[in-house]
């Protein structure tokens, strides 16, 4: 299994944000996480990617367990925030190129991964732009491909489609469903059902930090966006 919680509770101070959640996705799959504001989506996601240490419980990404091996979760995680910032004065390209280098990537490696996913999501057009004159739908995509460029075996996504225009929605979703096809483990985390089932194999949705119940929603997996495999 790619990502595994068993029992897993969150608390912050007197609030127990998690109280007990249990999940599977495996390779290739693409699970959404549905419910309303604070049913727990985004702490779940941010325990998967070790930026929160569980309360209690058992998490583990790739067989790795969170709490004891974050630093190994992270090289194998990719997690796009629902709140992201952005290096203003830098273009799409060069936070990419830095960020690469962040991840541990050889300079040059950095740059031509960075030029990949450009063109895989369709950027060209203003990559070379600082990225405070992107709009919403830019950033988006510019979220995405940063998430990508160490080639994780897992990606976390947080309301990725929130405020989108049509055409950033379609392609964050056949992003979504090319990923999962090439056997990348997803995990998106929605407020709207009809949203995950656009995207998803499989639909988890979640109440008051518990899970209520599961799903199977069907899609036509596709392996492609825009014609170009993903790389």
């Amino acid at each position: 299994m790619s990502v595994e919680l068993e029992g897993v509770r969150k608390r912050y101070g007197p609030l127990e944000v998690l109280r007990g959640v249990t999940l599977r996705a495996a390779p290739g799959e693409a699970v959404g996480l549905v419910g309303p504001n604070g049913a727990g989506k985004t702490t779940t996601l941010r325990v998967l990617a070790a930026l929160a240490r569980p309360t209690g419980g058992v998490a583990r990404v790739c067989g790795w367990d969170v709490a004891r091996h974050p630093d190994q979760v992270r090289r194998r995680v990719g997690f796009v925030a629902e709140q992201s910032g952005v290096y203003g004065r830098l273009s799409g390209l060069e936070i990419l190129e830095y960020f690469g280098v962040l991840y541990g990537l050889a300079r040059s490696e950095a740059r031509r991964r960075a030029e990949q996913l450009v063109s895989w999501l369709g950027m060209e057009k203003f990559c070379g732009r600082p990225a405070s004159t992107y709009s919403r739908g830019m950033r988006q995509r510019l979220h995405v491909a940063r998430a990508l460029l160490h080639d994780p075996e897992v990606l976390l996504l947080d309301e990725p489609t929130t405020g989108l225009d049509a055409s950033t929605c379609r392609l964050v979703r056949e992003a979504v469903r090319s990923l999962a096809r090439q056997g990348r483990c997803v995990v998106l985390a929605t407020h709207s059902a009809e949203e995950a089932s656009h995207v998803c194999s499989r639909v988890v949705h979640l109440a008051e930090g518990t899970v209520q119940h599961e799903e199977a929603a069907h899609y036509p997996l596709r392996a492609t966006v825009e014609g170009h495999p993903v790389p």
